[in-house]
């Protein structure tokens, strides 16, 4: 179910008002162009942000050296 049914022209004009509406209410804009819906504009589902932060096991991962610093002559070997 659609909390609005918008056309396109409205979605450009308003965008910032229509996701502020979307983060406030929860509910999906229906987005349509000469009244044929296009597309949709919904809520990201709770817990799909979270994953952008850090890997719970690649934050974990200790290196044993610094890559930062600089390599020996034998360490490049071959190396060109």
């Amino acid at each position: 179910m659609y909390a609005r049914k918008i056309n396109i022209h409205e979605a450009k004009t308003n965008l910032s008002a229509v996701l502020t509406q979307i983060e406030k209410t929860g509910n999906k804009v229906l987005i349509c162009r000469n009244g044929k819906p296009v597309a949709e504009l919904s809520p990201i589902k709770t817990g799909v942000g979270a994953r952008l932060g850090k890997h719970p096991v690649m934050s974990k991962i200790k290196y044993n050296y610094d890559p930062t610093e600089d390599m020996t002559e034998e360490e490049w070997g071959d190396v060109e």
